[in-house]
């Protein structure tokens, strides 16, 4: 059970709620810029760390496992501490992590407390979200939620990697951590004078530790095989094979654990008793994909394939983001002035994200930001109008009791989508970068006119500039190998960005015929119910 946090009406609640509606967001902040660090500052890292990529992996997987646990604890901590208290304190051990981060470059040292930021993020996340519902009235939630997806969402999508970009080129990674710090604070200290009174005395509850032990295994045991199956060619390491059994193993443990815990489990599952939750649960699995998957292609190609640097990859997608919040308070002002239903975004959101899909789908490597910014602001308005309205679905009817269960298994879900995504993007890549290069290197053989006349060309060219006849025969050559080896990869990515538009191509129909299904059997549920003889009727 969750404390319902009682409102409060004093003549400075605007400004104090102010105060926790900006610490909740810079809270979120911290989290966003933590969590995509490692997206550009990688080849810095693992270079002043001394790592192998197998060693440096566990910065990540340590990093997504446990904020995904902290996703399902944040219901339980909720049930035992003040909602304020508990962001307050994650939210200094995020920093203060952060700023440890900052100081070493000790591999072991850097694991650990990657696992205590991933920890920290994910439960500051998980209550940020239900204070701002239980703190303030159902009818303001859709300009409140667009604010808090301003640091949750739109900031890892378009801020954090123009930042960390900018702060590779110009400092270091270490000041990637160093910025979180002053964040932290700021957002401490704004919730710590909040002065509405939000310490009403939570309701407690006994803690599944079996539970959070099978989830947990479960949750390290799938997030290493989604983030680094595509490296080992998935099933064929035997590594892979085995996680990927003992962590479906200890997933459907923990499912039948919950079932026998009648309630007193470490998840309310109430939640899916409303067709609203379902059907959006099910709609985060599609839409972290495309968010998660469209920002793991898109920097990736602009700095494997057009050569930009971090800084300009970063800005690449920044412009994005003021689309992102114009559309997310534009939806807001619809649902909550004109009270529109939040479904009526949805389309809209989904349609604009595929036509920048396919927008994207045709860059070339002579593209550049001119070329692809079109695109990109598309996707970033789509984004706004998709992921303010299924978050308004998912937790608009749920009670105050079971709203931090519900937030806890969506954004979850939305997690493990972005992971799914993500993996399956990469080993697209991988396998049409092979074949790609296999077509078209069958395509140049020695024996083409167009082969001859290109290695001639380029062969006189290196000449010109003093470079020997024999060397610049077998330097041509290279060149060329290049050249298709490029090629390779630009179709593969424009195939991966296709990919995206087709989930929703597919995903479509079977969203829809979910939501058929699910107001069918809610409208079932309730003819029975009024149906069903009361307890007076039946001793009458």
């Amino acid at each position: 059970m969750t404390a319902v946090i009682p409102a409060t009406p004093s003549s400075d609640r605007s400004t104090s709620g102010a105060f926790l509606v900006i610490g909740v967001v810079l809270a979120a902040l911290t989290e966003a810029i933590a969590s995509t660090v490692l997206a550009l500052g990688r080849g810095d890292i693992i270079g002043d760390v001394y790592a192998t990529p197998d060693e440096f992996a566990w910065l990540d997987i340590g990093y997504t496992a446990f904020k995904l646990v902290g996703f399902l604890a944040a219901p339980w901590l909720l049930s035992r501490f003040n909602p304020r208290g508990l962001i307050t304190a994650t939210t200094l051990v995020m920093g203060a992590a952060c700023g440890v981060a900052a100081l070493t470059a000790r591999l072991d040292l850097l694991i650990a407390l990657r696992v205590m930021q991933g920890f920290a993020g994910g439960t500051l996340l998980a209550a940020g979200q239900a204070m701002i519902f239980l703190a303030y009235p159902r009818s303001n939630q859709p300009l409140l939620q667009a604010l808090f997806a301003m640091g949750s969402v739109v900031a890892p999508a378009t801020i954090a990697p123009a930042l960390q970009g900018w702060l590779l080129d110009s400092q270091s990674w270490t000041w990637i951590f160093f910025s979180i710090v002053p964040v932290a604070l700021a957002s401490a200290g704004l919730l710590l004078i909040e002065d509405s009174p939000i310490d009403a005395e939570p309701e407690r509850r006994p803690f599944d530790w079996v539970g959070l032990i099978l989830i947990s295994s479960a949750i390290f045991c799938l997030t290493y095989v989604l983030s680094q199956g595509s490296r080992w060619d998935w099933f064929e390491e035997p590594r892979i094979l085995w996680l990927a059994v003992i962590g479906i193993a200890a997933l459907l443990l923990f499912l039948g654990q919950q079932v026998l815990a009648k309630g007193s489990g470490l998840l309310d599952y109430t939640v899916f008793a409303s067709e609203d939750f379902c059907f959006a649960f099910i709609v985060s699995f599609v839409a972290g994909a495309a968010l998660f998957g469209s920002a793991y292609l898109i920097p990736s190609f602009a700095v494997s394939v057009l050569a930009f640097t971090p800084t300009d990859a970063g800005l690449l997608l920044l412009p994005s983001g003021g689309l992102f919040i114009g559309a997310l308070l534009v939806a807001a002002f619809l649902m909550q002035v004109r009270r529109i239903p939040p479904f009526a975004t949805v389309p809209l959101g989904i349609l604009l994200i595929m036509v920048a899909m396919w927008m994207l789908s045709g860059s070339t490597s002579e593209s550049g930001t001119d070329t692809m910014m079109a695109a990109i602001l598309l996707r970033g308005l789509g984004l706004g109008f998709l992921f303010l309205s299924i978050t308004l679905i998912a937790f608009s009817k749920l009670s105050s009791a079971s709203l931090a269960s519900g937030i806890g298994l969506f954004n979850t879900g939305r997690q493990l989508g972005g992971l799914i995504g993500v993996a399956a993007l990469q080993t697209l890549i991988d396998h049409n970068v092979a074949g790609n290069f296999a077509v078209l290197g069958a395509s140049v053989t020695n024996g083409g006119t167009a082969v001859i006349q290109r290695l001639a060309t380029t062969t006189a060219m290196l000449t010109a500039k003093g470079m020997d006849a024999a060397v610049a025969t077998r330097a041509a050559a290279g060149l060329l190998g290049k050249v298709v080896s490029g090629q390779s990869t630009v179709i593969a990515f424009d195939t991966a960005f296709n990919a995206i538009a087709l989930l929703f191509v597919v995903a479509a129909p079977f969203l829809i015929a979910i939501k058929v299904g699910l107001a069918r059997m809610a409208r079932a549920r309730n003819a029975s119910s009024a149906l069903a003889p009361t307890a007076d009727e039946e001793s009458s």
